[in-house]
């Protein structure tokens, strides 16, 4: 049975942290709010709790789960290759809606789908994420929705759609946006803008200006 806790009342809080950081432990799912939609997450370095999220949604492997993290600090240890334009949008846009598409450290023990070496991560802005996340590491994040359906931008949506699959849910009322966030490619020299979101090119390009854009 699915426990649900709201994250605006101070006791509330506590307490659904705690039991929600127990669950990632555990390999269980939670929903959470983000400065997007409400996300369910996992955690990233336990493979069975990965797979029980994409079965959660519906979602093959083909489409792996991005991850957020509490602190940009964490990317030292996930990611290789990050260039100076890399860190210069993390400095100008975290936390924040932006997704930066890295190459993964190849000593990681996780599986997050077929990722071709590559991880799709982000800080969220968001207290309640971000603490749980500083508590439990980086977490396997998708949107809290059935693959095919609107993200959620309530905890009511994400619970209807998703139910007992989830073992804990963390309601922060409504999100701020139902705008996703942007997605850039820093794997190669010159950045690549995939997907326009909460933030512009032009946005982007004021920190990295020969970012391109995807066709």
């Amino acid at each position: 049975m699915a426990r649900r806790y709201d994250t605006n009342d101070a006791t509330d809080r506590v307490t659904g942290l705690r039991e929600a950081a127990s669950a990632v432990r555990r390999g269980e799912l939670v929903v959470l709010p983000t400065d997007t939609v409400y996300g369910i997450g996992a955690d990233a370095f336990t493979s069975e709790a990965v797979a029980d999220l994409l079965a959660a949604k519906g979602r093959g492997r083909n489409m792996p789960t991005p991850v957020l993290i509490g602190s940009p600090n964490t990317l030292h240890g996930l990611v290789t290759d990050f260039s100076e334009k890399a860190w210069e949008l993390v400095d100008a846009f975290w936390p924040g809606a932006l997704t930066l598409v890295a190459k993964h450290q190849p000593s990681l023990q996780w599986d997050l789908g077929d990722t071709r070496g590559t991880v799709a991560v982000r800080m969220p802005l968001h207290p309640v994420a971000i603490e749980l996340l500083t508590e439990v590491g980086p977490m396997a994040v998708s949107s809290a929705n059935l693959t095919g359906h609107p993200a959620p931008e309530d905890c009511d949506a994400a619970q209807q759609m998703l139910g007992d699959s989830v073992s804990v849910y963390l309601d922060g009322g409504p999100t701020p946006g139902n705008v996703p966030s942007s997605i850039v490619d820093v794997t190669r020299e010159v950045p690549l803008l995939l997907r326009a979101g909460a933030l512009s090119a032009e946005e982007l390009r004021k920190v990295v200006p020969d970012l391109e854009v995807a066709n």
